[in-house]
């Protein structure tokens, strides 16, 4: 079975990108994956310092590199904060980044030779694209492998019904497209 965890980068009470999440997690099952959904509230993340990391690497840092280095993929979603992604996300992505035991600055043991994926929702008219531009730059620095698909919700405050299903297809559509290809992706890399 093909691990993927989906990472949402919003903790925020009726999130649009926790919404998406969730029709993503449903295409990823369908599409056979196994899924981990990361909830980064569940993490006591302090703000990444290289000071910070030399006297005490953080149990939570250490339980978050351990989630995503058990998957075959990533699925991140992301709201877009002034054109970039979240502080949230981002430290999520730095911690897990860094080497712990016997690992050497560049093992990115969490990251290198996975595929990911990424999406966001936004009130904008853009759906987030500046953000995941960003993120899509991250992902390929620290070694994962970023499908050319991904999705954008824009307009988002008016892009779910009451029960969390995007009102138009063609979005729908393209979470399952992207879902089944990062399935594909990850599967391949991980034989």
């Amino acid at each position: 079975m093909t691990k993927i965890a989906v990472i949402v980068g919003s903790t925020r009470e009726g999130s649009f990108n926790r919404a998406l999440g969730k029709l993503a997690i449903a295409a990823l099952e369908r599409h056979g994956a196994t899924v981990t959904d990361v909830d980064l509230a569940s993490f006591d993340l302090p703000l990444y310092s290289a000071a910070l990391e030399a006297n005490a690497f953080p149990a939570d840092a250490q339980r978050l590199k351990a989630v995503f280095a058990a998957q075959d993929g990533l699925l991140f979603l992301s709201p877009e904060y002034n054109g970039s992604l979240p502080p949230l996300l981002k430290n999520a992505i730095d911690w897990a980044s860094r080497p712990t035991g016997d690992e050497s600055l560049v093992a990115l043991s969490a990251y290198r030779g996975k595929a990911s994926a990424v999406m966001s929702a936004s009130i904008s008219p853009f759906g987030g694209l500046r953000g995941l531009m960003h993120l899509r730059q991250i992902l390929s620095t620290i070694q994962t492998l970023v499908i050319p698909e991904q999705v954008l919700i824009p307009n988002a405050h008016a892009a779910f019904d009451a029960d969390g299903n995007l009102v138009e297809p063609l979005p729908a559509t393209l979470v399952d497209m992207t879902a089944a290809r990062l399935v594909a992706v990850a599967k391949a890399l991980a034989t």
